[in-house]
């Protein structure tokens, strides 16, 4: 088959599981039950028909309104959609039609639900972290990759260095500093990265979160006092940075920093 083809294949796929993944966002943290019935505008309460649920076309058609209503629909869905199926055609690309790519594309999905529902709701469930740590240190089993030890090793350097701060963080400022979602999410990460990548999301994070907190202060300190932005959006921008470009950003570092040549 043309591999053009197969581009435009996982494309539909990523675009449809974002479908799916807004439900997730939307329905985990308030604990709707999946099964209950089809979407529905959060306005009107109106059941939608299968062709309003077209990724990011029915969207388009609609003009960004309900149906039913004529009430805006949030521009977060079509995101979503577009940003999994980016997600989808990354790894395809770097890993083809593999096993690898089944798990890096679904750590990047869970990557997208937990950014919106950590930046929504402030927490990160365990249903998303827990499992996967479980699929990090399953795919460590992969021929090519990270060994066991390595994801085991990183999992444990992801959850423990975060658990650290997060203590250091209680004891400086007398209450949590940090919640467990956070750590759990590291600890994930870290299975399936390893611990020198692991390093670089927590460098990187910290970046994030620093620019992103000066920028919302030269905007608005209205806006700095209402919103607090949890650390767990600012982990997952990091990851997915260290997933892409890790490699060449660690052999820069290494390179033109400590000096050590990198084969």
């Amino acid at each position: 088959m043309n591999e053009t083809i197969w581009y435009v294949y996982v494309a539909v796929l990523g675009l449809a599981i974002g479908s799916f993944l807004n439900v997730v966002i939307y329905r985990l943290p308030r604990k709707c039950m999946f099964a209950r019935s089809r979407s529905a505008c959060p306005h009107c309460e109106q059941q939608l028909k299968w062709y309003h649920n077209i990724p990011v076309l029915s969207f388009l058609a609609l003009r960004g309104k309900c149906a039913f209503c004529g009430k805006p629909i949030s521009w977060r869905y079509p995101l979503v959609e577009i940003l999994n199926a980016l997600v989808f055609v990354y790894f395809f690309h770097s890993y083809g039609l593999s096993w690898y790519f089944a798990a890096f594309a679904a750590l990047g999905s869970a990557l997208i639900v937990i950014f919106f529902i950590d930046y929504d709701f402030q927490i990160i469930p365990d249903s998303i972290t827990l499992p996967g740590m479980a699929l990090g240190l399953a795919v460590s089993f992969l021929p090519g990759g990270l060994t066991f030890w390595q994801s085991l090793t990183g999992l444990l350097v992801g959850g423990g260095a975060l658990y650290a701060v997060a203590i250091l963080g209680d004891l400086l400022f007398k209450k949590e500093s940090m919640g467990g979602g956070d750590i759990k999410m590291a600890a994930m990460l870290g299975a399936f990265v390893g611990w020198q990548k692991t390093i670089l999301i927590f460098m990187g994070s910290a970046v994030i979160g620093l620019v992103v907190s000066i920028a919302i202060m030269a905007i608005s300190e209205k806006l700095r006092r209402e919103r607090l932005i949890p650390f767990g959006p600012f982990i997952a921008m990091a990851a997915m940075i260290a997933i892409v470009y890790g490699d060449q950003i660690i052999s820069f570092y290494l390179v033109n920093v400590v000096g050590v040549a990198v084969p």
